[in-house]
């Protein structure tokens, strides 16, 4: 499959996942099957300004197959600097994150605010295409509070964006609701470009749901947090030791940063996948507060050899 010169082997993508898509979980869903990964969200503000964070969250591993970028702001001349930055230098192509509904990012003027100022989310697009030679995608939801996504996909094409990622969902509508299916069949209808369709695929039926519209590949998101092997599941190529998965994400990630953020920053995953197994009661209170990975992936090693014998 080729997207914009990007030759994925298989239409499946993992989304940028604010808190969740470090490089390890990035590194094991590549693994299981996801032919291109994203970014967290990155500020093209911080990385004028040499962030130290921004840096570590764009660290890429070599189990990565096509990596992209996702950046944000709403500066056309911070934004084409920021795909010009070495710290992005071992990404395969940059995303523009006009998606994103986060109250302190729409405040700025980022992510979802640029779909009510189409001129000025035209301008960024224009700016960051001139800046690189590498494919230039755009994120999107279906409009801000109300439909528009032809508009939307129109701006996309005419300044130069190589392919579109659409979430089916205005901004006005968060994350509830059924993910609009009809308006990312048309803005697939009506692009020139690829288009990937992006929401609520979380099983082998939401995900045929969304290669219905004839979208040329599937962003995964929510469907994935807890659960890196849902690529291959949906590849038919189940994972048998789910176990020696969560234990390669934090042993790669035990290579880049300190054990004692590391620590504090596993929880979230920890409960992810012991959500997985519907892991309950004091169990799940210690890995809600543990301060050691080690105890945590004990408590995980149990319930997940009990749960694949049972």
């Amino acid at each position: 499959m080729n997207i914009a010169g990007l030759k994925l082997e298989n239409n499946l993508i993992l989304a940028p996942l604010a808190g969740v898509s470090d490089v390890g979980f990035r590194a094991v869903c590549s693994q299981c099957g996801a032919a291109m990964t994203y970014s967290e969200m990155l500020s093209a503000q911080a990385m004028a300004y040499n962030s130290q964070k921004t840096k570590e969250m764009a660290i890429v591993h070599p189990s990565e197959k096509i990596k992209i970028a996702q950046i944000f702001g709403h500066d056309p001349e911070i934004m084409a600097q920021a795909v010009q930055n070495p710290v992005l230098k071992d990404f395969n192509g940059f995303d523009i994150n006009m998606g994103c509904p986060a109250p302190k990012v729409v405040k700025n003027g980022d992510g979802s605010a640029l779909l009510k100022n189409l001129s000025l989310a035209g301008k960024i697009v224009s700016a960051v295409k001139k800046a690189t030679n590498l494919p230039v995608s755009v994120k999107v939801r279906t409009g801000f509070d109300k439909v528009n996504i032809a508009e939307i996909i129109k701006m996309c094409e005419e300044n130069g964006a190589d392919f579109v990622t659409v979430h089916g969902r205005t901004y006005n509508q968060g994350f509830s609701g059924e993910v609009d299916l009809e308006a990312i069949a048309l803005a697939k209808s009506l692009a020139k470009i690829p288009v990937i369709g992006n929401g609520d695929v979380v099983d082998e039926k939401s995900f045929n749901n969304m290669i219905s519209t004839k979208v040329n590949a599937v962003m995964i998101g929510r469907g994935a947090i807890g659960r890196p092997w849902f690529f291959a599941e949906l590849l038919n190529k189940p994972v048998q030791d789910k176990f020696k998965v969560i234990c390669e994400h934090v042993e790669i990630l035990k290579k880049y940063y300190p054990e004692k953020w590391l620590t504090l920053y596993l929880r979230k995953h920890f409960l992810a996948y012991a959500g997985q197994i519907h892991v309950k009661g004091e169990k799940k209170r210690k890995l809600a507060t543990s301060t050691s990975i080690q105890e945590s992936l004990e408590i995980l090693k149990g319930e997940f050899n009990h749960f694949d014998i049972s």
